[in-house]
């Protein structure tokens, strides 16, 4: 045997070692993994709030806790307003639901001809085998339900402090990492920080405006239709039609037609034509203005990029996907090199001229095949 071949199968092994080391760590590891990226992120939004603060004065440690405990405020209020609207929404269908029992009651017995009474639906709904195996399986899921709530209660903890780290000590984070680089990367390296940050502090902020807005316009619909909860369900609007990607629009319409439903149904009609027609006003006019200089993406790359960021890490990918690609989309454009456009019909979206007159010769010739003898 060969003295090269012990060494090498010891190496081999070694690296086969290190390789599944590294996959099981990484494996057990991709949760904190995901908190950080999130963590990264939130604190490349909040960077330009706090470096304005810290500009005029304010401790970058004071300004980042001042920043984020505006939006934990802000956070508390929405969930709180939503929460109340919905336990008294819940309040009120238990104590009505007599009413809508009877109701169905006696249109089924009206049009099926039989002798229902509310006080038989009643015993047999709650002595039901069903009943009871929902009511067991609901007690047992208590405990997974309380350890779900305090899983993401740990985990919003540990976004929160590695967001807020990042943040405060962003500058001595960005010298640490400069100091193991050239001169050369570590331009290059600010030069990326600076575009992430940029870009995803403008698509927060501009998400925010439109949030705002749409909340806003929303409002005065509700309040003009004289529906209940109306600055929760306008908030509610607001923040999931534009923090929530694909989806959000349609969630958010959602539960202001559930409740115009509840009160008249032609308000909920009412509510979807707004609904609509406003998504059409900010699809075409709003977003197009307020996103130009921040987030200027093709919309079919950021519905791409919101597919591939769910595919890759769910609901995260989802949210961190556009303000990602814009970010890499800027940096490469200022590294690509660009030349001048030559002046054509092609690429003006029209047709060259004599482009016309090479197909109708080609399709001459295609005909004229087999004719006899073509003219020199």
């Amino acid at each position: 045997m060969p003295r090269w071949l012990p060494r090498a199968m010891v190496l081999a092994l070694v690296l086969v070692a290190c390789f599944q080391l590294g996959s099981w760590a990484f494996h057990q590891l991709i949760g904190l993994l995901i908190n950080v990226l999130i963590a990264f992120f939130l604190a490349l939004a909040v960077e330009p709030a706090v470096s304005a603060m810290a500009a005029r004065g304010v401790r970058r440690g004071l300004a980042t806790f001042l920043v984020f405990f505006g939006v934990l405020c802000a956070s508390v209020g929405f969930v709180v307003m939503l929460g109340s609207m919905l336990a008294t929404q819940i309040i009120d269908m238990v104590e009505s639901f007599p009413e809508y029992l009877d109701s169905v009651i006696s249109w089924v017995n009206t049009t099926f001809r039989t002798e229902l009474s509310r006080v038989e639906v009643q015993d047999s709904l709650l002595h039901s085998d069903w009943l009871q195996r929902y009511v067991q399986n609901s007690a047992t899921g208590v405990l997974d339900i309380s350890t779900t709530v305090l899983g993401m209660f740990f985990r919003l903890l540990t976004i929160f402090l590695f967001s807020f780290y990042f943040a405060a000590d962003g500058p001595r984070l960005r010298r640490a990492l400069c100091s193991v680089l050239p001169p050369a990367r570590q331009a290059e390296v600010l030069r990326a920080w600076e575009i992430a940050v940029d870009k995803t502090g403008g698509y927060i902020y501009s998400r925010g405006l439109m949030a705002l807005i749409s909340g806003t316009a929303h409002y005065v619909l509700l309040e003009f239709l004289n529906v209940s909860y109306a600055p929760a369900l306008a908030v509610w609007v607001g923040l999931v039609s534009q923090f929530v990607p694909t989806i959000g629009t349609y969630l958010a319409g959602a539960l202001p037609m559930l409740i115009a439903f509840t009160e008249d149904p032609w308000y909920a009609l009412w509510v979807l034509c707004f609904v609509v027609i406003y998504q059409q006003f900010e699809n075409y006019m709003l977003q197009p203005k307020l996103t130009a200089k921040s987030v200027d993406i093709h919309p079919a790359v950021a519905f791409g990029s919101v597919i591939a960021g769910t595919a890759l890490l769910g609901a995260v990918g989802a949210l961190i996907a556009i303000p990602a690609v814009a970010t890499l989309q800027a940096f490469l454009g200022a590294y690509v090199k660009r030349y001048d456009v030559m002046d054509d019909a092609r690429v003006r979206g029209g047709v060259p001229r004599s482009g016309g007159g090479r197909v109708l010769r080609q399709m001459r010739r295609a005909l004229n095949v087999g004719d006899g003898p073509r003219r020199r």
